[in-house]
């Protein structure tokens, strides 16, 4: 593989392995751009992303600026790296069109889904949410839209029953490292995307969270495999909010929300749910069994 000159852009955990990857090909990497540090945790001490951590400990140059749209300067930064390429991955700004077009071969962005099915920033929780079948990784050439570009590469892989968003993560994003190196290595032409078959998958709240019990217990199950660890799932039982990280489908039926057994299986608008893993308010995530030794929650129980 040719040795090219590359700025990298990303900031979460799932953009790490693409950084790894392209240190150890032995690119040149000019610049990693991620976001700013931040406040994070109980302490609320400002700490760098998970890219910024990687990079630094790799002893590449980083940049953070926190808007990118209007900033000139940073656009002439841009385009005096003198950049074959710019490889990006939830990097979290959009890149204004002069920074596109400066790179030789320009911006490639290593996507979460098949495209065009989940544009957008949830894409890795929206296939598990809607209980699609398979999802994977584009590898697209950017444009101004949002994640609108033509494709170069695409991977497919299965989703199952018990796929999480959590272990699907981290399948992608080995995914996308591989993709990442394929494209620069081979220079694969570039695909429009159709418009049919277009989805949008948009940024999570807290709110996407919360459980409603008169969804049938399929789609409660998907939620809680889609939105764990983040935003997470929870109910309230008296007042307080319990979050649940694990559940499984059962047979069972009665008023949606209702408990129908001592070991909480919960009625939901079709069939049951028996939830498995469950953490109270300032408690460690525990197991039910663990959590009802403690707190016994009887069968007729309403959650919220």
């Amino acid at each position: 593989m040719p040795r090219l000159r590359l700025a990298f852009m990303g900031s979460p955990d799932f953009a790490v392995p693409a950084l790894h990857a392209l240190h150890q090909a032995g690119h040149d990497i000019a610049a990693v751009y991620c976001q700013p540090p931040r406040p994070a945790g109980r302490g609320q001490a400002v700490r760098p992303c998970p890219v910024h951590a990687a990079a630094e400990a790799l002893g590449l140059p980083v940049r953070t600026p926190a808007r990118l749209r209007k900033d000139e300067a940073e656009h002439e930064a841009f385009r005096a790296l003198d950049l074959d390429a710019a490889i990006v991955a939830a990097y979290g700004l959009i890149l204004p069109q002069a920074m596109l077009d400066a790179p030789r071969r320009g911006c490639l962005n290593i996507h979460a889904s098949l495209l065009p099915r989940w544009r957008g920033a949830a894409p890795i929780q929206a296939a598990i949410l809607a209980g699609d079948p398979e999802t994977g990784i584009t590898l697209m050439q950017m444009d101004a839209g949002l994640d609108t570009g033509a494709m170069l590469l695409r991977e497919a892989i299965t989703l199952t029953p018990t796929t999480t968003a959590s272990t699907l993560h981290d399948a992608l994003a080995e995914i996308g490292a591989r993709l990442a190196l394929r494209a620069l290595e081979e220079a694969p032409p570039a695909l429009p995307q159709p418009e049919e078959g277009a989805t949008y998958a948009p940024k999570l709240t807290r709110d996407d969270g919360k459980l409603d019990w008169s969804h049938t217990a399929a789609a409660l199950d998907r939620q809680v495999r889609a939105l764990n660890p983040w935003p997470g799932t929870f109910t309230t039982l008296e007042g307080e909010t319990l979050k649940i990280l694990a559940a499984t489908p059962e047979p069972g039926s009665g008023t949606p929300g209702t408990v129908l057994d001592e070991t909480l299986l919960v009625a939901t608008g079709e069939a049951a749910l028996r939830l498995t893993r469950i953490q109270a308010p300032g408690r460690a995530a525990m197991p039910a069994e663990a959590f009802l030794r403690g707190r016994p929650i009887p069968p007729g129980t309403r959650l919220g």
